[in-house]
């Protein structure tokens, strides 16, 4: 069975040369185009796609939301996000908000079909600079988690899974791994035991006797 895609960009051309290489590749099917978020929206509903390819940044509606409400709509839709944009400000919500990926549009053809492969299995795939803007943002220990950085310690503080945390919260397994480095960063621990054990000492998380 081929990877059912949906190409989302406002620029013609490039969903044109976006659907020109996953058309020729007989591991994809692509299953339709979107110009914005709303079409996007529609058209998963329609299609049911196993991975939606975007852009970041175009009319309607902000990349980080789209993804979002794909996200609310099919829990275990896979995202993989291909643009121009490498800074902290759009790659930390896009991954927030549970991109499965993350790719400049500087990709070369044939890794691009490989990461969209990946990613349709639910992998993280991450061009080199983005992975440098994850990696700088977890070595800096000491900052305040996120909210839901709270929300995935708190589960796993309760004994939840990664795939229970993902189904919890409507975000991918990569995700919560994504969310898991982050924590790990801030705390200054290296697993998951020692990030609770952290969190409780420093009043992040209250224990049931002090609730």
């Amino acid at each position: 069975m081929p990877i059912r895609i949906i190409v989302v960009d406002d620029h013609p051309v490039v969903r044109d040369g976006l659907r020109e290489i996953f058309s020729t590749d007989e591991a994809f099917e692509v299953v339709g185009e979107a110009a914005d978020g709303p079409e996007a929206l529609a058209l998963t509903r329609r299609t049911n796609p196993d991975l939606v390819l975007m852009d970041l940044r175009m009319p309607k509606m902000s990349g980080a939301e789209l993804i979002r409400r794909l996200r609310e709509q099919n829990p275990g839709i896979n995202v993989l996000v291909l643009t121009t944009f490498d800074n902290d400000g759009d790659v930390l919500p896009a991954i927030e908000q549970g991109a499965t990926g993350y790719l400049l549009k500087d990709t070369p053809r044939v890794e691009l079909l490989r990461a969209a492969q990946a990613a349709a299995r639910g992998e993280t795939v991450l061009s080199p600079t983005v992975a440098g803007v994850l990696q700088q943002k977890v070595r800096s220990p000491g900052q305040t988690l996120s909210r839901r950085e709270l929300e995935v310690l708190g589960l796993i503080a309760r004994g939840a899974t990664n795939r229970e945390v993902a189904a919890r919260l409507f975000i991918t397994e990569a995700t919560v791994k994504t969310h898991l480095l982050h924590i790990f960063g801030k705390l200054g621990v290296k697993d998951r035991a020692a990030a609770v054990a952290a969190a409780y000492e420093t009043g992040l998380l209250k224990r049931a006797s002090e609730t």
